[in-house]
């Protein structure tokens, strides 16, 4: 049997809905975007938006919307999820605690019924009587709003008119009353309808109006009881006998996809389109002698481009949230004035969106062992590639080219609020760098001592300066710069270690420990104790909050290779830890996070351990340990955004933060750290400055998180990445829309394949000789697909090729392989000539490239019959699936491809993925089967396949006998081939072993792992990695487990289910079921990873209440009972695969 467990990386950030209300509370203006199953909450604050809660939901989110019930103060939630399952949220704040409490729900699935192509349209009656659901053809759902209601039931009404386009609540009827476009063989026709509560039917409505524009595709009721009609070209005000309409001809370029209100009397709405354009239109209303409130003009005006809208939602003041599934999200401000470009428009924050994933790559560019994922995400103008890598970027401000440093520190003199001096040391000087603005420059400071090594400077209590070399320390006044005072050891010996706070200092000389505190002009020495080994090093961080002073030391020692902790101020031992091992401690740190002490001691060969440090007794508890790198590593504090934080400086330097209570390590973009210091003056605010062998950089850290993400803006859309190691390239297929005109086409917008520093491209002659050339002339005006291999450097992402393909060629696939026993690496491109009339392309090419030298030169083609949907190296020949048609070239000493084999049974082969000789293809709609290669016979032949009707998304092999699919269903599936059954048919069928409901459409998957795999640390029995990129821009992982965990993991999962209570009251075991539209099948063989990880963000009695009866192995092989620690162990480990 397989057992996996699924994991989310990173989580879905392509936003499919959003809204505004007073929802946490009566004053709050909340914006609150879905994006697929998560929630998220923000509040508006001048400052910008703040994140207040996120929200998992068990279910892809289809309606989210807020309404007001008569007399309450706040708004509350209508949800619905594409299973159906229906729920009212409020929110009740408890302090700073939010809680989301489901007031009502219900499943509103029919047992019959065909779900609408136009997909679920929810909407709310502005005087929140009734929720109307348009689920199926020809049926209109009606969920009446009773208060007190718990379970949501829904009846429904026939609607004639099959084919609905839209619908909306009319404002200001005496019963609800919908408005709906629908479209029959003659047109597309407005219909109103009263529902009837009392006879659950529909009444016939005010007004009809048949035939408007066909393309009319959405409906705004505005206040006043009428609604506008949007279509292709026109925009039209229907009430009953009022009849505007207004024909912008900007509109035509492009559809109109989403709405905005403005105001709440309905006078401006802000439309988005399908190029990212933003249009205000603005409603006249004038006031007859009755009081009544009429429509007399339309105005359509573009304000500007933004992202590509998915929604668009008015906040405050002028300020836009345009929510995006195609791009990033942005919040824009509209100003009143236009910019020299005659934009309205002005972004002032983007959020990071990776959807859609269409394919992906992992590389490792920097020979770290570290994976890095690059992702080709976006569609049209927003298409970019993504350079996703676990760790935190550092960007570099300045740098000066100093070798030998041993030690920085910032300084403050003469001013209080910025450091203005860095100090560096070195072997036998001391060096002091003035920072005036920008600019950095050599100093002195009289009261320092230049020609020793300095171990530690810094400012101290009193407006002084403090500077310990091996001969003394040192006391120097801030304001003057004179020397106030030294300090010098008592035994004559060298410092050799030494620590310092603001107040106080503590100093080893071989095994002698001294304690000294500091005072205006003096140092007094308060403490000397003499220990039993030479001291490595030293700490005394104040550990409570507010105080300068630390009553603990913590020291690290040679020879016995402990830690001990000592109080102050006579050294009495409070706790002695033995490390263990040969190595030396080489740097001890005490701090506080999130509330929790702890104690760090790293050694000279990369590793770390950390432990709980009970400040009041000095006790260390739950002692764990983590490789950072191979060398020696110096801790170090800084803080930013107002946390602090610990640097690890070493060969791989690492970030240490807390996050939910536990330590995170996150990797830097840096080669090697030696030392490093926070930071702050005038021209470099919140910065860090970091020396390594031969050069000291001041640079800025991003914001801390799991994942670090580089854009490569493309202006395109990006469709296939393969790497190239011995170029040092990518490869990029990638699509741009061309408008044709008079003369041929003209590109819409610069984008990388137009701005490429050199461009080739297919003649397009030879294939066209058999088909009529007049059917794929482009009328003028009409959008042109032009496909381009884009050839980009790995370091800068600059594009140095590109190729563009023939008219109407699509390219389909893309690899990097060498061949036969050609010593060249090769770029193959596959290809398809698609023209409007066929059914499925009868022709296509397989195109090799070579880049070398900065060019990029055509090796060799060979046309095919078909579209070339998938290419791979498979034993120095070529494999491609074409058509139904899986075929394998091989490559001749004249540089041509010659077909040896082919193999038929399939729909379309759109998905190949080989290990060995074994093959494995998944199908359009046959799900997978597996082929062998028999080299001896020269051809391949298949030997089994799966029997479900399996509409395929992406395929992987997970060993020589697991086989992993995700299809159309956001299903993920395993099977296994049955090497050892006794009869041929059981032989030729791959047994389902797996089914689990992920709830988002896989594109890709790929073998390796974003995060460095350092062997000997974990417990947790994981074998092999599988990321995959899906729709809404998240990144999952998928790794095998043995049996005994997977039985142990799924009664965590169990008892969890049971402990968590979901939103909306939907069952885990429900939403990760195996869902189809013939089907639902519980799930097996699969571990729900963001579940068993959510234990970790439980509070401490629902973590006991989850152990409560679970048995562990311990390492003897006997049963014991779990708990809590063990479990956060475990989980803890889990999560750093990822």
């Amino acid at each position: 049997m397989a057992y996996s467990y699924v994991v989310t990386a990173h989580k879905p950030t392509a936003v499919n809905a959003c809204v505004t209300g007073n929802f946490t509370s009566p004053d709050d203006l909340n914006l609150i975007i879905a994006r697929n199953t998560r929630m998220e909450i923000y509040v508006v604050t001048p400052e910008g938006l703040r994140p207040v809660k996120e929200i998992g939901i068990y279910g892809r989110i289809a309606v989210m919307e807020l309404f007001r019930p008569p007399g309450e103060a706040k708004d509350v939630m209508f949800l619905l999820t594409a299973r159906y399952n229906a729920m009212i949220l409020e929110c009740q704040q408890d302090g700073e605690n939010l809680e989301m409490i489901t007031r009502a729900h219900g499943n509103v699935q029919d047992r019959i019924g065909r779900p609408s192509d136009t997909g679920i349209i929810g909407i709310i009656d502005p005087q929140c009587r009734v929720i109307g659901l348009r689920l199926y053809d020809g049926l209109f759902k009606v969920i009446p709003l009773d208060r007190e209601n718990k379970e949501l039931k829904a009846f429904n009404i026939r609607l004639e008119e099959l084919q609905v386009i839209d619908v909306q609540f009319l404002h200001g009827c005496q019963t609800p009353t919908i408005i709906l476009v629908h479209q029959d063989p003659h047109g597309r026709h407005v219909k109103t309808y009263e529902i009837s509560l009392r006879e659950k039917e529909f009444q016939r409505g005010p007004w009809k109006q048949d035939n408007v524009e066909t393309e009319a595709c959405m409906v705004i009721a505005d206040p006043f009881g009428g609604a506008l009609i949007i279509g292709q070209e026109s925009i039209t005000y229907h009430k009953g006998e009022n009849y505007l309409a207004v024909a912008p001809p900007l509109m035509k370029q492009s559809t109109i996809t989403c709405y905005g209100k403005v105001d709440s009397n309905g006078s401006r709405y802000l439309l988005g389109d399908m190029a990212g354009r933003l249009f205000m239109l603005l409603l006249e209303q004038e006031e007859k002698m009755d009081g009544r409130i009429t429509v007399k003009d339309l105005k359509v005006e573009l304000l500007g481009v933004t992202t590509l809208a998915e929604c668009i939602t008015y906040l405050d003041n002028g300020v836009v949230y345009v929510g995006s599934r195609l791009g990033d999200s942005q919040l824009v401000k509209l100003n009143v004035e236009a910019d020299e470009s005659g934009s309205y428009v002005q972004v002032m924050e983007i959020f990071t969106n990776l959807g859609p994933i269409v394919d992906m790559c992992v590389v490792d560019l920097e020979r770290q062992g570290q994976g890095q994922l690059v992702t080709c995400s976006g569609a049209y103008k927003e298409g970019t590639l993504r350079i996703i890598r676990n760790g935190i970027g550092i960007h570099e401000h300045a740098s000066v080219d100093l070798s030998g440093i041993k030690g920085i520190w910032p300084l403050r003199v003469g001013t209080t609020e910025y450091d203005n001096m860095l100090v560096l040391s070195f072997v036998g000087q001391t060096r002091v760098l003035m920072l005036t603005g920008e600019e950095v420059e050599e100093t002195e400071l009289a009261g320092f001592d230049g020609d020793k090594q300095a171990f530690y400077c810094g400012n101290v209590c009193h407006g002084q300066i403090v500077q310990v070399t091996s001969a003394s320390i040192r006391l120097v006044s801030s304001t003057t710069q004179f020397l106030l005072a030294e300090w010098k050891p008592s035994s004559g010996k060298n410092i050799s270690v030494v620590n310092c706070n603001t107040c106080q200092a503590v100093c080893a000389t071989g095994s002698d420990v001294f304690y000294v505190e500091i005072y205006e002009g003096e140092l007094r020495q308060m403490g000397k104790t003499t220990l039993d080994f030479e001291v490595a090093c030293l700490d005394i961080t104040p550990l409570k909050e507010g105080s300068d002073q630390a009553d603990i030391c913590s020291a690290g020692l040679w020879t016995e290779i402990s830690v001990r902790v000592m109080k102050l101020p006579d050294f009495s031992m409070m706790h002695r830890e033995l490390l263990g091992g040969e190595i030396i401690p080489r740097s001890v740190l005490t701090t506080t996070f999130e509330g929790i002490q702890y104690l760090l001691c790293a050694l000279g060969d990369g590793s770390l351990f950390y432990f709980n440090l009970n400040s009041i007794t000095g006790y260390l508890t739950d002692r764990k340990k983590v490789t950072l790198g191979t060398q020696p590593t110096v801790l170090r504090t800084f803080r930013s955004l107002s946390t602090t934080n610990i640097f690890a400086c070493s060969d791989r330097p690492t970030v240490i933060y807390s996050s939910n209570h536990k330590l995170v390590f996150s990797n830097v973009n840096l080669k090697e750290v030696n030392y490093m210091c926070p930071l702050n003056s005038e021209g470099y605010p919140d910065s860090l400055a970091l020396a390594n062998d031969s050069t000291m950089t001041i640079g800025t850290i991003d914001e801390i998180q799991k994942l670090h993400i580089r854009t490569v803006p493309l202006g395109e859309s990006p469709r296939r990445i393969a790497y190239q190691e011995s170029s040092q390239t990518f490869g990029v297929i990638s699509m741009r829309m061309d408008i044709q005109d008079s003369n041929g086409t003209t590109p819409a917008r610069p984008s990388a394949s137009t701005q490429a520093l050199n461009t080739s491209s297919s003649s397009s002659t030879k294939l066209l000789s058999g088909t009529s050339s007049s059917m794929s002339e482009h009328l003028y005006g009409d959008e042109v697909e032009v496909h381009s291999l884009l050839v980009l450097d790995q370091h800068t992402f600059e594009v140095v090729h590109a190729h563009q393909l023939m008219t109407n060629e699509f390219a389909t696939s893309l690899i990097s392989a060498r061949l036969g026993e050609d010593s060249n690496v090769y770029y193959i491109v596959g290809t398809a000539l698609v023209h409007p009339e066929e059914s499925e392309p009868k022709q296509g090419r397989i195109l090799l490239f070579h880049y070398s030298d900065g060019k990029l030169s055509q090796v060799a083609e060979k046309e095919i019959k078909g579209a070339a949907y998938t290419l791979v190296e498979f034993n120095g020949k070529l494999l491609a699936s074409i058509n139904s048609t899986v075929r394998l070239f091989e490559w001749t000493s004249d540089k041509e491809l010659r077909l040896e084999c082919s193999q038929f049974n399939n729909v379309i082969a759109l998905y190949l993925k080989t290990k060995g000789d074994f093959i494995l293809v998944g199908d359009l709609m046959r799900s997978i089967s597996l082929l062998l290669y028999k080299q001896t016979e020269g051809c391949i032949e298949e030997i089994a396949k799966d029997f479900n009707p399996n509409w395929m998304a992406a395929v992987e092999i997970l060993d020589d006998d697991t086989f992993l699919g995700a299809e159309n269903s956001f299903n993920l599936f395993t099977c296994q081939k049955d090497s050892a059954a006794t009869t041929d048919e059981e032989r030729q069928r791959l047994q389902d072993v797996g089914l689990f409901h992920l709830g988002e459409f896989v594109n890709v998957f790929k073998h390796g792992s974003l995060v460095m795999q350092h062997p000997g640390e974990t417990s947790t029995p994981t074998q092999g990695s599988v990321l995959f990129g899906t729709v809404n821009g998240a990144i999952g992982l998928l790794t095998q487990v043995p049996q005994d965990f997977y039985n142990f993991l799924l009664e965590i999962q169990n008892k969890l289910s049971k402990v968590i209570k979901s939103v909306g009251k939907i069952e885990n075991s429900f939403w990760r079921s195996g869902h189809t539209e013939r089907k639902t099948e519980p799930c097996v063989g699969f571990i729900d990873g963001d579940l068993i990880e959510s234990y970790l963000d439980l509070s401490r009695d629902k973590m006991q209440e989850v152990v409560m009866g679970l048995q562990i192995d311990d390492s003897s092989g006997m049963k014991r009972e779990a708990t809590v620690d063990d479990l956060v162990k475990m989980i803890e480990e889990l999560t750093r695969i990822h």
